[in-house]
């Protein structure tokens, strides 16, 4: 009965969001206050920074009159943000930035009582790759030595990382499949904490977003074995994908927006189009750029098709590493 009214509430969440995007009512005066562009991770991580930086462009292009503010939400793995965009069910003036695969997480866990249902997604931007990363200083200097260490001493090896179920989470844990290799996991707020806890020795190595070191990995701070994406980076070109050292693994963190569920049509139509004016500007594509994206650009329907596809995936996931029952 569950499975049954979990998938009642994806359909409807996808033909409301089609719905919305096929509104073609007269837009009302929105915004009427401060716009809150919300984070579920902390101060400086990728998420944050790319949250920010969009809200920026708003404000520059001067594309609404009243202005944009920012809340970091930080605590149980995005719980915290997440239920507190449930709480503002109905309100434009709160906009999510989104980590899809935190979110994806939490609406795979019924207890939670967080569906996809809960957001009315707005649009999505881009995948920012992983990279498995060590300090400078450290000993592990390829992917190879850091699987033979990691087998010689299972659990010996601590990893940063923004939550033990995220995006750095199921690379590690694509690796421990296909080696045998066994890592710990250690949390953190936000991506940039878990770099910072590397670069400080606190912890071995991270899996965290690429944008988030590489400014550390120029300057040779740190040293990254390998990226997550389908290619090699501009900004780090010596540095091999895991299938080009033999690893079939693939993952990148997921970039978007979106609002509380129950919002005015016209409201969320409206920020939509602002953030599609953003993407399409040359000053978010030279920060994408910076930072490494991949960009693809999907509008709040598409956006709602590739969560509930994505959901699947993370449900999946979540059994095999033991955080939901079959």
């Amino acid at each position: 009965m569950n499975r049954i009214r979990d998938g009642t509430r994806v359909r409807w969440f996808v033909v409301g969001v089609v719905a919305l995007c096929g509104s073609h009512a007269q837009a009302q005066a929105y915004p009427s206050k401060p716009i809150e562009f919300v984070a579920h991770t902390s101060p400086g991580s990728g998420t944050d920074l790319f949250g920010r930086n969009v809200a920026n462009l708003i404000e520059k292009e001067k594309i609404f009159s009243q202005p944009i503010t920012h809340s970091n939400r930080t605590g149980g793995l995005g719980v915290v943000a997440f239920n507190y965009i449930k709480s503002k069910r109905g309100d434009p003036h709160v906009v999510l930035t989104v980590a899809t695969g935190s979110m994806l997480n939490a609406a795979s866990r019924p207890e939670l009582e967080l569906p996809l249902s809960t957001y009315t997604p707005l649009a999505f931007f881009a995948q920012d790759p992983q990279a498995i990363a060590v300090r400078a200083e450290s000993k592990i200097r390829t992917i190879p030595d850091l699987i033979e260490a990691a087998k010689r001493e299972p659990r010996g090896l601590t990893v940063g990382l923004t939550s033990a179920t995220g995006v750095g989470r199921f690379i590690l844990y694509m690796l421990e499949r296909e080696t045998g290799a066994k890592f710990s996991i250690v949390s953190f707020k936000g991506g940039g904490d878990a770099v910072l806890a590397t670069l400080g020795g606190h912890v071995e190595m991270t899996a965290e977003n690429l944008s988030e070191m590489v400014t550390l990995y120029e300057t040779r701070k740190m040293r990254v074995l390998a990226v997550t994406g389908e290619r090699r980076f501009a900004r780090a070109p010596e540095v091999p994908t895991l299938k080009e050292v033999g690893y079939s693994i693939v993952g990148a963190t997921g970039r978007g927006f979106a609002m509380p569920a129950g919002v005015p049509r016209d409201a969320a139509a409206t920020m939509e189009a602002a953030l599609k004016r953003v993407y399409d500007s040359p000053a978010y594509k030279e920060y994408a750029e910076r930072n490494i994206f991949e960009n693809k650009y999907l509008g709040s329907a598409d956006f709602a098709q590739y969560l509930v596809a994505r959901r699947v995936e993370a449900e999946e996931f979540l059994k095999t590493i033991g955080l939901l029952k079959p």
